[in-house]
């Protein structure tokens, strides 16, 4: 049986945009690693989603006039939309606003409540006596009575992390309308008895072998200066209500059931799949999340879980610091950062972006996002190293072997074992989660490459043995540096005419046969673009201005409206014909379909159509296929393309074939 692993990204709130700090501190690091999980091999699912709840949300939605649902969906098409376009590959990206998820988490509260691990205490909270309303906690500031820092929230001091209870706070104030007259009321609340469990929680930290050093160490702290426990009801109206006797009137705190939301997202994709990650023994889970969520992670949602005492704990949690940006934190109101809106139309592909924050991914420390240091890191490694090599490499078949890899009988095993050896040591720091190293071990390689190259001089010789190896390294690299540049991968794989699609045969240097025209990967970045992406990137949208009708606003991005010529002249859809159909090995309803077109390779197709045709019946058959799908990988193998299909009321399906037949590669117009 493959080894299970489920990833998860910290899920974020809905009420404003990521900048590139948020993408970085656990949506593209989580992708990195979930892209390499499925190449090699393991059973790989990577659950994503947005947090809807607390008082954040309705307080937004409250500024606005509008519902908090209404702010939601108008957020979360915004920031799927952001992490489509990053190519943050997620199976499933869900939100905790969903039914299946107040379902499960009400679950949680009656099984942790019978099984003794909630308790009724009073509190005093803050009620700022000029908005007439309590204060959730993040809505009163003060200054910190650990740090000093004088922006301090009622839950938590972002300057050293410390947890906080709103009444500790010095001269508070309210951060809605900024008055100091806040007094502290007595309100009943359900609290999570941390105390009780720690014991567990400590005898269960101790013994993680995976964990970084600072993550641990925070972990122990915590535990060090004594679990108490923590208030899990707010007297807000949205969120999941409480199934408590006495309690109806009151929401879970988001902090509870935003994780829960991690498993909600997995039972979204049915009985079979969650289970598999969540109860059955030997799956691995893997958390992305950033500092300020270490202690969620390591005491608090763990926690739930043994509470709960059904659930697998996680496996590794991978705890990232802050990226800064220029020597100072990003800010939306200044104006002060790369904000993730302004990406798609800025001017560069993904993979530019991704490649460059794969290299400051905070995983230790903090890091910086610098300019200066973009526009050299893409210059001199992935245009100067890494594209170089590729594109001297093809060209040179191309243009001095007619496009043909020639054969050869290898002589020189010291080059194939050098290789070997990096592929091993790459795998390893991936294992480890160390992916900046990773990413500058693959650049070795290429480097490595370029030496070779030069050294040999082909050039001069026409050495059959030189280009063949390089060759063959170049489909290395590009199946190597897929899980950080996925577009580009793909392009150098399909130039080669490779059929590599995971690590299966990465050791091997079998490549054989013609090559593609090669075409330029990545262009050289100048000072005047560099000052574009700048000016462009660092414009902060504001989504609600006064002078709009915020409810056509909220429309426009939620429903669907009509498209334009333009907009379908986008999809390249083609007619081709089946060649080969097999069963998928790890889902009951798909096939893996083997589509021919003329002058194209053919394209693995993915299709729900096991039970509605048999395969005799799809082989020979003539189909309507939109070729410029973006590839997706589902259950560890990839689909490249969809077929074109009408499916009615009862779910009976009818493929789309021309009326006549006609040549395989013609444009549906």
């Amino acid at each position: 049986m493959k080894e299970r692993r489920l990833v998860t990204a910290a899920l974020p709130y809905t009420n404003n945009v990521p900048h590139i700090g948020n993408i970085v501190g656990s949506h593209l690091p989580a992708d990195i690693f979930a892209r390499y999980c499925r190449l090699k091999g393991y059973d790989t699912l990577f659950i994503g989603g947005t947090d809807e709840h607390g008082s954040a949300t309705e307080i937004a939605a409250q500024k606005y006039g509008i519902t908090p649902k209404q702010l939601c969906d108008f957020f979360y098409k915004i920031h799927k939309k952001i992490y489509k376009w990053f190519n943050i590959s997620y199976d499933n990206f869900s939100r905790t606003s969903r039914k299946i998820h107040h379902d499960l988490t009400k679950q949680f509260i009656r099984k942790i409540y019978e099984n003794g691990y909630f308790k009724e205490e009073k509190i005093k909270l803050p009620y700022c006596k000029n908005c007439k309303r309590q204060l959730p906690d993040r809505f009163i500031e003060g200054t910190c009575p650990y740090c000093g820092y004088e922006k301090a929230r009622g839950d938590q001091c972002e300057n050293c992390g410390k947890l906080l209870d709103p009444i500790k706070l010095k001269n508070p104030r309210c951060s809605i309308c900024g008055s100091k007259e806040i007094e502290f009321r007595d309100e009943k609340h359900l609290f999570f008895d941390l105390e009780k469990l720690s014991p567990k929680i400590e005898k269960w930290v101790k013994k993680q072998k995976t964990w970084r050093e600072h993550v641990k160490k925070i972990a122990l702290s915590w535990i060090k200066e004594g679990l108490k426990p923590r208030c899990i009801t707010r007297d807000l109206k949205w969120g999941v209500k409480v199934p408590i006797k006495g309690y109806e009137n009151k929401v879970i705190y988001c902090w509870f059931d935003a994780p829960i939301g991690y498993i909600s997202s997995t039972k979204e994709l049915g009985v079979k799949q969650w289970k598999k990650y969540w109860k059955e023994r030997g799956a691995k889970i893997y958390h992305f999340i950033g500092k300020d969520n270490i202690p969620f992670h390591t005491i608090f949602f763990p926690a739930i879980l043994l509470a709960e005492g059904s659930y697998n704990l996680p496996y590794n949690v991978v705890g990232l610091q802050y990226l800064n940006y220029e020597r100072t934190k990003f800010s939306k109101s200044k104006g002060i950062g790369v904000f993730c809106e302004n990406l798609p139309t800025a001017g560069l592909g993904a993979d530019y972006w991704r490649f460059y924050l794969s290299f400051v991914i905070p995983e230790t420390k903090d890091t910086e996002f610098l300019w200066s240091d973009f526009k050299d890191r893409i210059n001199s490694e992935l245009v100067g190293n890494f594209g170089n090599f590729i594109n001297r490499t093809l060209k040179f078949i191309w243009n001095k072997f007619k496009g043909e890899i020639p054969k050869v009988k290898i002589k020189d095993q010291k080059f194939v074992e050098h290789v070997k050896k990096k592929i091993k040591k790459i795998f390893e720091l991936y294992e480890k989660v160390e992916l900046r190293k990773a990413l500058e071990e693959i650049l070795k390689l290429s480097d490595f490459g370029n030496k070779y190259f030069q050294k040999r001089e082909p050039w001069k010789t026409n050495d059959k043995e030189t280009i063949y190896l390089c060759a063959n390294l170049c489909k290395i690299l590009a199946l190597l540096i897929q899980p950080f540049i996925p577009d580009s991968s793909k392009k150098i794989l399909r130039m080669l005419n490779s059929n590599g699609r995971d690590f299966s045969s990465i050791y091997k240097f079998d490549l054989k046969g013609k090559i593609r025209k090669p075409k330029i990967l990545f262009n050289k970045l100048d000072d005047k673009t560099i000052k574009i992406l700048m000016e462009k990137t660092s414009r902060v949208t504001e989504y609600f201005k006064k002078e709009d009708k915020i409810e056509e606003k909220i429309k426009e991005v939620v429903e669907m409206g009509y498209v334009t010529f333009e907009d379908f002249k986008k999809f390249d859809i083609r007619i081709g014909t089946i060649k080969a159909v097999q069963d998928h090995p790890e889902a009951d309803k798909l096939y893996i379909l083997l589509i021919e077109f003329d002058e194209e390779p053919d394209r693995q197709i993915l299709a729900s159509l096991k039970g509605k045709y048999r395969k005799d019946e799809l082989i020979g058959k003539q189909v309507v296929v939109i070729v410029n799908m973006k590839p997706m990988v589902i259950r560890g193998i990839e689909s490249n393309g969809m077929l074109l299909a009408a499916v009615d009321r009862e779910d009976n399906v009818a493929l789309l074939s021309p009326e006549r037949k006609i040549a395989n590669n013609s444009r549906v117009m």
